[in-house]
């Protein structure tokens, strides 16, 4: 069954309302035959994998990329691990340059005109991630149809396809790069290549989803909402939480289901869930409502939360990607061991490292998972390969701070012996933030002084960062906590840690370690 423009056109709001049980009965019905190709995943991972191996080495092969580490005379994973070194960002950059520029053939076949930009490497502010037509379709939007599947797989009797889905993304335009290629939030990216009719099912309008005026698009998204039978919501949790306080605050209504009666689910990812799940259920009070979960990335679609009863998403195996995991405690080792979907264990925290139908080969994204499970392989979000914060989707790490705290120091004309910062998570009353606890050698002549120069330092080093912090919405300026001189030394010493070898974790999603660092100053006075 085709579904043209013109049909979809020509439909009233009535006779859309007749046809809907027959374009829910279609969907149900391609829905079962992906269910069953889903099983394949969970029963025989590694078999699903080698055919992905096969698929993206032979589409590869004339590449640059490909002839340069010999794909033609690669039979096996160990071939492959020995011909190709893996790599990060500052190693592909100069191919992702070039493709910017409009040179083809280089990665993946073909040329690549849309570029994922998320938070920078050590180097640059922002990277430019490859996003191939092959992504976009067997693995993005795959990613996104699966997501609905598995859901009305598990509630069949769900009423999700009866109205629209609300989806906010992020707050970038899609930008021109000279004439050749286009980039910006990977949620841009995929709404500016939606089919048509997928207006027909979702809320808000494209031009309305890509403003990147973020107090423009809000008042506009909840104009365009209010009166639409939203059943289902899709985002970043904090930025979620800005839009729908704001939309209730504009209504007058005291929860969501006075708005949306039919509001049933709440797809998310991006940041961790737990800091605000309590404030979801105050602003839903239904026990109808679902939240699930998914892992999407820049790089990728990996894994959805394919049971609501079991901790854990499932690892996606056919969607372009070819996956390696390396033991942390192994990571920093010259030659460290990578290992194939079949020899993982659970319980094991692993750095994943991706081969992809965008081109991106042996890539360390900088996650840490553990499995739960293996057969199906189900994994849970660790964190990132080095110290970071990104409660809020901002992604900081330890280097944007050094070098934040450089600049603040530089200006203020202050010394810094020790530091720690960590998340102070939203509440119903209060945006969330950064805290700073801060040992001075010299204090700064004005600790507000510092903090500004700290917060626009790290706005002009994260992108992400920028973007949370963009007139406070999301998160508010940094938090100061200066500490006595000792008191991480008395942290460390009742660690057992003192000596040369033992390090002050400077950043955190926990609260731990800023909150022991805080009692120590209060049991010293």
């Amino acid at each position: 069954m085709k579904i043209t423009f013109l049909s979809i056109s020509l439909f009233s709001s009535k006779s859309l309302s007749i046809a809907m049980p027959i374009i829910t009965s279609l969907v149900n019905w391609l829905n079962i035959k992906r269910i069953y190709q889903i099983d394949l995943i969970r029963k025989y991972p590694f078999n699903v994998q080698q055919d992905t191996f096969e698929y993206l080495l032979s589409k590869s092969i004339t590449t640059e990329w490909g002839v340069k580490h010999k794909f033609s005379q690669i039979k096996t994973v160990s071939d492959f691990q020995q011909n190709v070194p893996l790599q990060t960002y500052d190693n592909v950059k100069l191919y992702v340059d070039r493709l910017r520029d409009g040179e083809t053939n280089l990665l993946w076949p073909g040329d690549i005109k849309w570029f994922a930009k998320s938070s920078g490497t050590t180097n640059d502010k922002s990277k430019f991630i490859p996003v191939s037509k092959d992504s976009l379709e067997k693995c993005h939007f795959r990613g996104g149809k699966d997501v609905l599947a598995i859901y009305t797989n598990n509630y069949p009797d769900s009423g999700i396809y009866k109205g629209k889905g609300l989806t906010l993304g992020g707050s970038h335009k899609i930008d021109n790069y000279s004439n050749q290629s286009y980039y910006g939030d990977l949620s841009a990216i995929l709404i500016e290549n939606l089919p048509f009719w997928t207006e027909f099912i979702r809320t808000p309008s494209q031009q309305v989803a890509l403003l990147d005026k973020w107090e423009e698009k809000l008042e506009k998204i909840t104009h365009e909402t209010i009166n639409e039978n939203v059943t289902s919501l899709a985002g970043v949790p904090s930025w979620n939480l800005v839009m729908l306080k704001y939309i209730l605050e504009f209504t007058g209504k005291k929860n969501l289901l006075e708005i949306w009666p039919n509001l049933e689910l709440f797809i998310h990812g991006g940041v961790a869930f737990t800091p605000y799940k309590e404030q979801f259920e105050k602003l839903i009070p239904s026990p109808n409502m679902h939240y699930l979960e998914t892992y999407n990335a820049s790089e990728g679609f990996f894994a959805i939360q394919d049971n609501p009863e079991e901790n854990g998403m499932l690892l996606m195996l056919d969607y372009g990607i070819f996956y390696e995991f390396i033991p942390m405690d192994e990571f920093d080792n010259p030659n460290p061991p990578a290992l194939t979907i079949d020899k993982v264990e659970p319980g094991v925290n692993y750095a994943i490292i991706i081969s992809t139908n965008s081109g991106l080969w042996r890539y360390i994204i900088g996650d840490t998972v553990k499995f739960v499970s293996t057969y199906p392989h189900k994994i849970i979000i660790t964190g990132r390969t080095k110290h970071f914060i990104n409660v809020f989707g901002e992604e900081v790490i330890v280097d944007n701070a050094d070098k934040a705290l450089e600049v603040a120091c530089q200006q203020t004309g202050c010394q810094i012996i020790d530091y720690t910062a960590a998340p102070v998570f939203m509440s119903s009353e209060t945006k969330g933030c950064h805290q700073w606890v801060i040992e001075f050698a010299v204090y700064p002549k004005n600790t507000d002084e510092f903090v500004y120069h700290l917060d626009t330092a790290l706005q002009g080093l994260n992108s992400d960062y920028e973007a949370k912090r963009y007139h406070d919405i999301t998160l508010d300026k940094p938090i100061l906590t200066v500490v006595p001189k000792g008191t991480f030394y008395k942290w460390l010493e009742s660690k057992g840690k003192l000596g040369g070898q033992n390090k002050v974790p400077r950043l955190s999603n926990s609260r731990q370690y800023v909150e022991e660092l805080i009692k120590i100053t209060e049991l010293k006075g």
